[in-house]
């Protein structure tokens, strides 16, 4: 007769005091890890204990029970017990449910071990849709952290994650989309473009986080640009607009997704300002996002009719006495104290809204002249008052005529009636109209091209030369004995008549340069300690020291240099330019100029976008992108050279450029994998498919 097969038997479970637990030294759990006791005990406090303990009978010396059963499995979980007993939340008999073990074949370190080994986490989709879950049970994100004792800021990365497309989230779920790339498909919430741009990304083995970054956001305005900062997130979105934030990696305040709609609300708030300024009188205002630099050239500026008045000098005097009795005393000490800086920063503050009080115009000045209205660096608003026209200055006034009277309207006041002001509204800078070369010859750089970054070599050299008299002393002695001995010589860039070149063509954002902005600073110190009226600066220029006057005549000198790209006139005057770079160690990378798709890398050829990486950073990283488009080239060259300190060639120094040469035994610059060739990608080893650590494990 067939015996049968013996069942298994699971161990009892029972209801045991906490008084009779004690923990056992067997429990394999050693190092503290995951969520902590006390938040354990505040979880047990809320939803009672969810596991039963692993428990054995404790046994005397002959082998008998004694009451009292050791813990070896479970340890944290007995620890937060027995902290909610110590906070007399717990009492001290009160039932814990355990499984008891009997026999021993296998050891209580061997139950540990089990317990804590053979535990499955929850992958990480299960936890993004739990949360989901709990959200749409009517958690909020605070409530949802409390509980789990996360901070806000991971629940709503959770949620985000789980809102992505079912498709890519059926991918991942598959192992077959890492954690980085779904992060940063959540950028968006548009999920036919999630899928729009993973189907894009088909053919390439590699997809990398940062290029879908980039995919998902073309288009769009980061957050950071004027135009944004101009307008507000809040305002853009109550108009309709979806603001794209990156809960994952710093996003500097998202992207703007439809720039049509931003441009129109800077284009409406714009105009609103410039009504603003117009009621003032103003013969007209021009109005833009930006206006190029030089933009106030040949126009000529009012002066503030808005002196301090005795009262108000006495204060200003008072303050900057104070300021300065202040720095003298605490000179020496290396940390002030509190209340000396908070005192510093208050007269800084009075003394700054002293320096900047707006200007006042009389009425007949007002009449006659403009403003700009325009948007800094920062997407703040600026508004430039006070320029005059050529044509708007006032006409001297004839003698009356006997039997006439002088009451006519002046010559610059329309029919003497009130005049209403002429709005401007300039447009944006218009997109370049070059083909997009592919053919393999270098080609000269086209002359648009050329122009734009000679502009921006010559304000460098203007700020380069208004600051080093010496070198502004040669260069117009130098002029000056052209002049003088070789009449027809032209081997000079500077205009000595003390002409004030303006750029035809300029890159956007030219005038927000630091060149820019430092030759403008220079010039309005100048411009304070100059006379209003021109008959007066003969007895100024004669009241200065030796070292005033070469400083303003360095800058006068500097205002003068045109080194800009004119294809009529070339030969000695861009080598005088040069020679004068080399003069004043002229470093356009120092000056803030960077190669990107936008000044330079996206309007040459791709045979020039590969010589460009080649110089900057080698032959390895020029030849990982040679496949490419040239968009995605220009892109990925602009990424590559970052930091490198490469120019094109009329922005160099001569011999001040060091190109990279090969080293054979060097690495290569690492590249995102997608980079590589599809040649290449045949032979290339399979990627790893183990996604980060990010398995949360559950709380013992």
């Amino acid at each position: 007769m067939t015996q049968a097969a013996q069942k298994i038997v699971l161990s009892r479970s029972r209801d045991i005091p906490f008084n009779k637990l004690v923990l056992s030294q067997s429990n394999v759990r050693r190092i503290k890890a995951g969520i902590s006791v006390e938040d354990l005990a505040e979880d047990i406090a809320r939803r009672t204990l969810l596991q039963s303990l692993n428990v054995r009978p404790v046994l005397d010396g002959d082998g008998h029970e004694t009451g009292m059963f050791e813990v070896p499995a479970g340890g944290r979980r007995y620890r937060a017990l027995e902290r909610l007993v110590k906070q007399k939340r717990l009492a001290r008999t009160a039932p814990v449910p355990c499984v008891v073990r009997e026999g021993d074949d296998i050891s209580a370190e061997e139950d540990s071990l089990a317990e804590n080994s053979q535990r499955e986490p929850l992958h990480p989709l299960d936890q993004f849709r739990a949360f989901q879950t709990l959200r749409d049970q009517g958690q909020g994100e605070e409530a949802i952290a409390a509980r789990f004792f996360v901070t806000p800021a991971l629940v709503r990365q959770r949620l985000k994650l789980a809102a992505v497309c079912e498709k890519l989230l059926a991918l991942y779920a598959e192992d077959e989309l890492t954690l980085d790339q779904l992060m940063a498909f959540t950028v968006t919430n548009d999920h036919a473009r999630q899928e729009q741009v993973w189907e894009a990304l088909a053919r390439n083995p590699y997809k990398e986080a940062y290029q879908i970054r980039r995919m998902l956001t073309e288009g769009a305005v980061r957050a950071a640009d004027r135009r944004a900062q101009f307008i507000g997130p809040e305002a853009y979105e109550a108009a309709g607009g979806v603001v794209s934030r990156d809960l994952f990696q710093a996003d500097d305040g998202g992207w703007f997704q439809d720039p049509a709609l931003l441009d129109r609300l800077v284009a409406d708030k714009l105009a609103a300002a410039a009504e603003t300024v117009a009621a003032e009188g103003w013969k007209w205002v021009s109005v833009d996002v930006g206006f190029a630099y030089g933009h106030t050239h040949g126009l000529r500026r009012l002066t503030s009719t808005s002196p301090l008045s005795e009262e108000e000098q006495a204060v200003y005097d008072a303050l900057r006495q104070e300021y300065g009795a202040l720095e003298e005393t605490y000179a020496e000490v290396d940390e002030l104290p509190d209340e000396v800086d908070q005192r510093l920063g208050e007269i800084e503050a009075a003394l700054e809204a002293f320096d900047n009080r707006p200007p006042v115009f009389g009425p007949d000045d007002i009449a006659r002249a403009g403003a700009f209205v325009s948007l800094d660096g920062s997407g703040d608003l600026k508004i430039e008052r006070g320029y005059v026209r050529p044509e708007d200055e006032a006409m001297a006034e004839p003698e009356p005529v006997d039997g006439e009277h002088g009451g006519g309207a002046a010559p610059s006041d329309p029919e003497g009636g009130v005049q209403r002001a002429v709005i401007t509204l300039g447009g944006a800078a218009q997109p370049s109209t070059e083909g997009d070369e592919e053919e393999d010859a270098i080609k000269p750089l086209p002359e648009r091209l050329m122009t734009e970054l000679t502009a921006h070599r010559t304000l460098a050299l203007r700020d380069a030369v208004g600051g080093d008299p010496d070198t502004a002393y040669l260069a117009v002695l130098h002029a000056l004995a052209l002049k003088a001995f070789y009449r027809f010589s032209t081997a000079t860039c500077l205009e000595l008549e003390v002409k004030h070149s303006t750029f035809g063509h300029q890159a956007p954002d030219l005038n927000e340069t630091a060149s820019a902005k430092a030759i403008a600073e220079r010039h309005a110190r100048w411009a304070e300690q100059l006379p209003k009226e021109p008959g007066g600066l003969w007895q100024t220029l004669v009241g200065f020291d030796a070292d005033s006057r070469q400083a303003l005549f360095a800058h006068c000198v500097g205002l003068s240099v045109n080194a800009v790209h004119q294809s009529w006139n070339q030969g000695e005057r861009m080598a005088h330019a040069d020679a004068l770079a080399r003069a004043v160690d002229l470093d356009m990378v120092a000056a803030g100029w960077t190669p990107t798709a936008e000044t330079y890398l996206g309007r040459v050829t791709k045979t020039r976008i590969l010589e460009a990486v080649r110089e900057g950073k080698g032959e390895r990283e020029a030849q990982l992108i040679e496949h490419l488009k040239k968009g995605d080239m220009a892109k990925e060259a602009e990424r590559l050279l970052a930091g490198s300190g490469w120019l094109p060639e009329p922005l160099r120094t001569a011999d001040d450029q060091t190109f990279v040469e090969a080293d054979e035994t060097a690495e290569p610059e690492a590249l995102p994998a997608f980079l590589i060739d599809d040649e290449e990608e045949d032979a290339a080893d399979e990627p790893d498919a183990a996604e980060p650590g990010f398995h949360a494990v559950a709380a013992e």
